[in-house]
């Protein structure tokens, strides 16, 4: 295992075995002390997916703390799976992923989703916009997002990834207009 992966690893079996959060060890990769960037945590246990999130712009001081607060957090709150428990311990992997500063898309020709991963948002609706059947708070739609890791197993087209981060992010993009915004990540 690699330091980042390593770093999930510790943070989570500490923090499923003693409800404790960590700190970054001392004896880390300078850029994960020095270094700001949005990172994802994936948990696979046997080959499947048991938790992943993320955060893809940085939250925290440095990398290791972002990675330390998103490996506890796919442990625990990925809201479709229960919590990881020590005796699964010996049987979890773990991806991590640093990401690069999303950038906003003009054109779908510059997607790839084996090169890139994608943030959907839906553009708000305002009062003036507004439609019967629509949802409001204070005059505006809430806002929606869905976000795609890159290079993922069985999405090989641009339509691929556009239909599946819209469904995960509940936006139908029949009725709703949509902003898309590529980067690429680090795998580790």
């Amino acid at each position: 295992m690699n330091p980042y992966t390593l770093l999930a690893k510790l943070a989570v079996e500490t923090y499923v075995k003693e409800k404790k959060i960590i700190l970054p060890p001392k004896n880390l990769p300078k850029e994960l002390l020095t270094k700001r960037a949005g990172a994802f945590v994936t948990i696979e246990k046997e080959g499947r997916l048991r938790g992943c999130i993320g955060t893809y712009l940085p939250t925290k001081e440095n990398l290791a703390k972002e990675i330390i607060q998103n490996a506890v957090a796919a442990a625990t709150e990925d809201y479709r799976f229960g919590q990881i428990r020590a005796e699964e311990l010996p049987r979890l992997s773990y991806v991590v992923y640093v990401l690069q500063k999303p950038r906003l898309v003009k054109n779908i020709k510059e997607l790839n989703p084996k090169k890139y991963g994608i943030i959907i948002r839906n553009i708000p609706i305002f009062y003036s916009d507004y439609k019967k059947d629509t949802v409001m708070f204070n005059g505006v739609t809430p806002p929606k997002s869905g976000l795609l890791l890159p290079d993922l197993e069985g999405i090989n087209t641009v339509e691929e990834q556009i239909s599946i981060a819209c469904q995960k992010a509940g936006i139908d993009p029949t009725v709703e207009q949509i902003l898309i915004y590529k980067f690429t990540a680090e795998k580790h």
